[in-house]
């Protein structure tokens, strides 16, 4: 039985590196609940350093990393899986961006996860549930991002839908409003442009239907304060504020004049497209109030930490929906995963997989490596691989779904190599490993349904793997025995042995 949070992990840590700021809350565990000791953020503008060919500049990484060194203090001393640092659109869609992955996990010491929209919004509403009072109702949430806006429609603590759309201040401020000058043409391009966005998902959302409207950005709070401090509201959004805000930037005419009681000067150049893109949303879904809440991302993360060390990890309910969704043989999958991890616990060792994620990977490969049949029997290895790939997956970053996607395509026939490159040449080799452990426990269960298996000895050299049958077993059974010998073939294209006797 595991050690509760609060032994094994006395701190817990989050960090979101958003496209307009970084954001990290250092915090305990405290029977079930999360109590924050420390809150840092910093604007880093990192998408504003995205050029034209989506790749990030030196200067914009370099922001990053300067805010990062300033982080990692205070992670430095905390063990492997207790700090998750999750990255959002600017690093989505840079093509370099694992260049600054790499120098930001060798700064920080842990790794990050750069996750889909969708999963953003899944967390963003883990955290504002968590922070606000427990209501029947139905919420709307929509939080205005740097380079993405998120919405998800949820009721209690559960998200009923989740939406990303390719919106936000940063981006909108480079296409509408670089050179600081506020016009009534230039404000109309931003909110038109806006609109187009929310016309995929006004019908969905109308139709779900919602009680209050909660905003989670630092954008929708600082509207919220100049409103405040024009004695337009307490705090809140309303739409008649919008309007009197839009008119108020038009007679500024430019980004160095607002002054607005509550806009900190970092946030001033991004304000007025924050602005477009709030009046859309409000125009699009006739919201007429919208409070703000402090729960986001981080600590939407944080809650999802904690989930995953308590037993309720949504990636389980994520890939029993999978398995599900399409008809995955259940008892095939618990043989394989069981002889699969049987098979780790003898090799780990002497290939490098001792981590607790190799091991979870592997569980999660094996009971998800048939869903391809439910498509066609002809290359279903690679149907499931891109369904795994390209679904959006609860839980899951997406470097644990290009993860799990190969090994359900390296099932079986051909392990592509040249698919594994994008990962490091030792992070690589492991995948490569926990593929053939995978594979040695299918074809092991070839033959499906219950029945009496033997005991098989592994030794794992670097590069080879060695199966030691019972006397007389393999030539009792010659079907499994030519099973092995073409796997024997296979893996001599990737160069290992694979000897059985």
């Amino acid at each position: 039985m595991s050690l509760p949070l609060t032994e094994t992990f006395p701190l817990i840590a989050a960090i979101d590196l958003g496209s307009n700021s970084f954001h990290m809350v250092l915090a305990k565990a405290d029977h079930g609940e999360v109590r924050i000791l420390e809150r840092l953020g910093e604007k880093v503008q990192l998408a504003a350093g995205l050029n034209d060919e989506r790749r990030l500049s030196e200067e914009a990484m370099q922001r990053g990393l300067d805010c990062l060194s300033r982080f990692a203090p205070l992670v430095a001393g905390l063990p492997q899986g207790a700090v998750r640092i999750v990255a959002t659109n600017a690093l989505r869609e840079a093509r370099n961006r694992a260049e600054f992955i790499r120098r930001a996990e060798t700064l920080l010491g842990h790794p990050i996860d750069v996750i889909s929209g969708r999963e953003e919004a899944r967390l963003i509403y883990l955290g504002v549930s968590h922070t606000l009072p427990t209501t029947q109702g139905r919420r709307l949430v929509a939080d205005i991002g740097g380079g993405s806006t998120e919405f998800i429609v949820g009721q209690l603590f559960e998200p009923l839908l989740r939406e990303s759309l390719q919106m936000g201040c940063v981006s909108y401020t480079q296409r509408f409003f670089q050179d600081g000058k506020i016009t009534q043409s230039r404000y109309a391009q931003a909110y038109t442009a806006a609109r187009l966005e929310l016309m995929g998902i006004e019908n969905g959302i109308r139709r779900l239907g919602w009680d209050e409207a909660i905003g989670s950005s630092g954008t929708i709070r600082a509207i919220g304060l100049a409103l405040k401090g024009a004695k337009r509201g307490s705090g809140e959004v309303n739409a008649e504020g919008l309007v009197w805000l839009k008119r108020k930037l038009f007679k500024l005419s430019d980004i160095g004049n607002i002054d607005f009681e509550g806009v900190k000067p970092d946030r001033r150049s991004i304000f007025p497209a924050g602005v477009a893109i709030l009046e859309a949303i409000f125009d699009a879904f006739e919201v007429k109030q919208m409070h703000h809440c402090d729960g986001a991302l981080r600590e939407g993360v944080l809650y999802d930490l904690l989930g995953r060390h308590q037993h309720e990890d949504v990636r389980e309910r994520t890939l029993s929906a999978l398995m599900e969704r399409y008809h995955a043989d259940a008892e095939q999958a618990a043989r394989v995963e069981a002889k699969a991890v049987s098979a780790l616990s003898k090799v780990a060792a002497d290939w490098g997989l001792q981590d607790d994620w190799y091991r979870e990977l592997l569980i999660w490969a094996a009971r998800v490596h048939e869903i391809g049949l439910d498509i066609a029997h002809y290359h279903y290895h690679k149907h499931g691989a891109y369904l795994i790939e390209h679904s959006d997956l609860p839980g899951f970053s997406r470097q644990d779904q290009q993860m799990l996607a190969l090994l359900v395509r390296g099932h079986r026939r051909n392990i592509p190599l040249d698919k594994f490159t994008e990962f490091s040449e030792e992070e690589s080799e492991r995948l490569v490993r926990l593929c053939i452990l995978l594979r040695f426990a299918i074809l092991f269960h070839h033959i499906r349904g219950a029945q009496d298996m033997p005991s098989v000895q592994l030794k794992a050299g670097k590069r080879s793997l060695e199966l030691i049958f019972p006397e007389g077993w393999l030539e009792a059974n010659p079907l499994t025995k030519a099973d092995f010998e073409q796997e024997a073939e296979w893996l001599k294209r990737v160069g290992y042995e694979l000897k059985q006797r």
